[in-house]
């Protein structure tokens, strides 16, 4: 069925948001360019993009809304209904699933009761299974509003959304403080965290993730990535040779046809010869 168009922001939030607009709009030379944080900008206000939020950015760029609704659809990062004030992320791509990201969804889908891209009643928790939230090396890893919480267990993801719903926030592993998704959607628009500290606050990647940066950069020698099981990382070991368990064909070459003098590779027989 046809719907009716959408409801126009009430005054005082439309010339709030047309203020912000404007100055997001100015820092790109073709204005259509400024639709992804216009898409967060109006996902700050109503914590989801709503036919009004998409009618508006519509209307500030001098597109369709249907050009505006093929973009908001595409990307996983717009809500299209209310959420909660938390977004959880489980990651259940091969290696979180692997060590564990399944069981951690299927814990907090039984803990909260609610399936994948539901909220609870209070309003505080919508949970989801990401596909990969590029944190491979510390696996298996949830995001809270796009925050890193890593090396999770089913218990601690529990934990973890206990205390965000009784309002006694949590620590990201790394990166800036927690906020709310409204408050994350708004700094994802391009606009300043003001919160003491939030700035300054870092994160970084693991040893993992940057051996091919250091590498790359000649730095040698370089920390041990991955420490043999039962064993504990000692941050001060160099990582070559590989341990003997670990070895791979740039460590020790295997004896092929191609590096064994004693059983060179003639040419290919023909077939049935």
């Amino acid at each position: 069925m046809p719907q009716l168009p959408a409801p126009a922001y009430p005054d005082e939030v439309r010339a709030r948001l047309e203020a912000d607009a404007k100055e997001v709009i100015a820092r790109y030379p073709g204005s259509r360019s400024a639709l992804l944080p216009l898409l967060h900008l109006v996902q700050s206000e109503e914590g989801h993009v709503s036919r009004t939020g998409m009618a508006f950015c519509a209307e500030m760029l001098g597109l369709t809304t249907a050009e505006v609704t093929a973009v908001a659809t595409f990307y996983t990062m717009y809500r299209r209904k209310p959420g909660g004030d938390y977004q959880v992320g489980v990651c259940t791509n091969t290696l979180c699933a692997v060590m564990g990201g399944d069981a951690i969804f299927d814990r907090l889908k039984e803990h909260l009761g609610v399936g994948n891209g539901e909220t609870t009643e209070d309003g505080k928790v919508t949970l989801e299974h990401i596909e990969c939230n590029a944190a491979c090396d510390f696996a298996p890893v949830m995001m809270v509003n796009w925050e890193f919480f890593d090396n999770q267990t089913p218990e601690s993801a529990t934990r973890l959304v206990d205390d965000l719903i009784a309002g006694r926030g949590a620590e990201p592993t790394r990166g800036a403080p927690l906020c709310t998704y409204k408050e994350t959607a708004r700094i994802l628009a391009g606009f300043p965290d003001e919160r003491p500290g939030a700035v300054e606050a870092s994160g970084s990647a693991g040893p993992a993730s940057l051996a091919g940066l250091r590498l790359a950069r000649g730095e040698e020698p370089h920390p041990r990535v991955v420490a043999p099981r039962g064993e504990s990382p000692s941050g001060d070991q160099p990582h070559d040779p590989s341990p003997p368990e670990h070895l791979g064909s740039h460590d020790a070459p295997r004896s092929t046809s191609a590096c064994d003098p004693d059983h060179p590779a003639g040419p290919a027989a023909e077939e049935g010869a």
